[in-house]
């Protein structure tokens, strides 16, 4: 089985400011992780970016944060709405490199997170919250999310994967 790692929506613009650093370094490190495990295994890590309100004057403050590793394998795709499947070729992009398991980190939880999450099992994929890897500026919307949908842990995606 093919797993897929979204990374959602961690650029600077959108979260640098919203969350103490304590907060994003502590979900880095468990997307790093996750996603280190998933290139070394040949699996798919893709970035997604919200570029909505973004010109050439603003294009800087719309890069990934500098604590993700980005790898030059890494796929990146743009959206300009909450869920990353609307409008955008993500959904075709994942059935073409066989997805399947569809692991999803990034900001925010009650909004572009959770969009992508039903998205992605409104088009037959199997979506799961990376367990520590989710933010919210409404640290219920967090906790909800995680009692609310699958989750997986970093240990769980390890065995899975390894």
């Amino acid at each position: 089985m093919k797993t897929g790692f979204l990374i959602v929506d961690m650029q600077e613009i959108i979260v640098r400011d919203k969350l103490d650093q304590k907060v994003i370094d502590r979900a880095c490190e468990y997307i790093n992780h996750v996603a280190d495990v998933l290139r070394s295994n040949e699996h798919v890590v893709l970035h997604v970016q919200d570029v909505e309100g973004m010109d050439d004057s603003n294009s800087e403050a719309y890069r990934i944060i500098s604590e993700l590793d980005v790898n030059e394998k890494d796929l990146t795709i743009t959206k300009e709405s909450s869920n990353a499947f609307w409008q955008t070729d993500l959904e075709q992009i994942l059935k073409s490199h066989g997805v399947e398991l569809l692991i999803i980190a990034g900001f925010a939880a009650e909004e572009c997170v959770l969009f992508t999450y039903n998205g992605a099992m409104e088009r037959g994929f199997r979506p799961v919250m990376l367990q520590n890897g989710v933010l919210s500026t409404h640290p219920e919307a967090v906790i909800s999310t995680y009692r609310d949908r699958n989750v997986i842990s970093y240990p769980v995606v390890d065995y899975l994967i390894r």
